[in-house]
């Protein structure tokens, strides 16, 4: 699921001993430039299919392996090999329709670490990444760090199919750390996360490097775009590293704030409450109106079960981990599902009476507003993980604050939430986001292509009039 991971999975003792993104700091500077400067765009012939694939290297990598594929989308990567389904289970609706017919080069690696979550290819080891580059190239590049906790392959069916089939190359990051041990990497509370925007920037200029090799010149245009925590990484690229990139979507992404609203703020009185309204009898009300103070909206109480049992108790007890390890002492994220009163129990957490530096952990991570490059931002209103009021309303009012409001859109998008499948299982009450994100992201094309302004922020209504919410969401 995007932001966090089923239960089941059970962290392994905390080893906070030095895994961090040192490492990028070390290999950044020669991303910096190596094959930007080629042939001029207007000199620039259409390669053949796989050409110059063995002169490509990306800049930084530790290892790379490089593919030449008659198909890049998962039309064809999941039979050969070349994606991971389970990286991105659950992050579609079932019904979404698969492009194909992207042949090209698939580069496969990892920069250097000295972290070992992620086991793809048998590799064991971090800072994983995949490039793709279609035989028939648009001239754009698209750069997304993984929802959640996941690997590199995460965003394969919601945005890579689809970018690849518009002509965009396409590059993604598993971030540095992945799993629901996340937070053992790193020497200080805050580094784990920390480490995700080091990654995606290095990723960033190693791609821009790859696309120059491959087609002779560099990206016309580069795009950040994710969800979930993909989308916190769009924003903070673009409020800390704007001159990577022409503009960023946003789809839902999670708000670190210093002072707050962040998720240590809101989850745990979902842990309190949750339970007694559940449960009926005389606290029922009271816990409700608790429920919706805290943010979790007065009609999405169908979608409250399913998150209190995959998603509210693991993320707060992982996350928090991260950020104030101390909480717990020895104990490693907290004790499941435990009652209020429970000794060091994650429902009782209270994010405001931490010390200081728990909350200079979270400055480390923390976002501003201050964005550099056009941003559209669509969150889903019925959204129960990272609820609209306590995330992207804030964040919308923070780049208000900012005066950076003639580079932002926002759109709220009734009836969705943040879990795309559960629209296969409530079609009546929810609808997809994937169409909307589509449509945000061709109108921000327009934008910084000078072929006109997006519509201004506003609501987006539930679709009506017959039409497909898979296929259509008009901003």
């Amino acid at each position: 699921m995007p932001f966090a991971l089923p239960p089941g999975i059970s962290p392994a003792r905390r080893r906070r001993s030095g895994r961090s993104g040192r490492a990028v700091r070390a290999v950044a500077g020669a991303a910096l430039l190596i094959g930007l400067t080629g042939v001029p765009a207007a000199e620039a012939r259409e390669p053949g299919h796989c050409a110059r694939q063995h002169t490509l290297r990306v800049p930084g990598a530790e290892h790379q392996k490089l593919s030449c594929l008659g198909e890049l989308t998962t039309a064809g990567t999941i039979a050969s090999g070349h994606t991971d389904q389970a990286d991105w289970a659950g992050l579609t609706p079932a019904g979404l329709e698969t492009p194909s017919g992207v042949p090209g080069i698939q580069i496969d690696g990892y920069f250097p670490d000295d972290s070992a979550t992620n086991t793809n290819h048998g590799w064991m080891h971090d800072s994983q990444f995949v490039i793709r580059l279609p035989d028939r190239w648009n001239g754009g590049l698209v750069v997304a760090g993984s929802p959640g906790v996941r690997e590199q392959y995460a965003n394969d069916r919601a945005i890579s199919d689809w970018v690849l089939s518009r002509g965009y190359a396409f590059a993604a990051t598993d971030k540095g750390n992945t799993g629901a041990a996340f937070h053992q990497d790193g020497r200080r509370p805050g580094e784990a996360i920390a480490e995700w925007n080091d990654r995606v920037t290095q990723l960033t200029r190693a791609a821009r490097a790859v696309v120059a090799q491959r087609y002779h010149r560099p990206p016309r245009r580069t795009l950040a775009t994710g969800m979930s925590n993909g989308g916190y990484l769009v924003r903070w690229q673009l409020e800390n590293r704007p001159e990577l990139y022409d503009g960023g979507v946003d789809w839902e992404g999670a708000l670190w704030r210093t002072e707050g609203p962040n998720l240590l703020t809101f989850l745990p009185p979902a842990l309190r409450s949750y339970p007694v309204y559940a449960a009926g009898g005389a606290g029922a009300e009271r816990a409700h109106r608790e429920m919706v103070a805290a943010g979790y909206p007065a009609g999405s109480e169908f979608l409250w079960p399913y998150h209190h049992r995959y998603y509210w108790d693991l993320t707060q007890r992982i996350y928090r981990e991260e950020l104030d390890p101390g909480f717990d002492g020895p104990t490693e994220a907290g004790t499941p599902f435990c009652a209020p009163g429970t000794p060091s129990c994650d429902a009782d957490y209270d994010y405001a009476s931490r010390p200081r530096e728990v909350h200079r952990a979270v400055d480390r991570i923390a976002l501003t507003g201050r964005i550099g490059k056009p941003l559209i931002t669509l969150h889903g209103t019925l959204d129960v993980l990272l609820p609209i009021g306590e995330g992207s309303d804030v964040y919308a009012r923070m780049v208000r604050d900012a005066g950076r409001d003639r580079l932002f859109r926002y759109y709220r998008i009734e009836g969705g939430t943040h879990v795309e499948s559960l629209y296969d299982v409530f079609p009546d009450r929810l609808r997809p986001l994937t169409p909307c994100h589509r449509s945000a992201f061709t109108a921000m094309e327009d934008w910084i292509g000078h072929r006109g302004r997006p519509a201004a922020s506003h609501t987006v209504a539930m679709p009506g009039d017959g039409r497909d919410p898979l296929t259509d969401c008009r901003l």
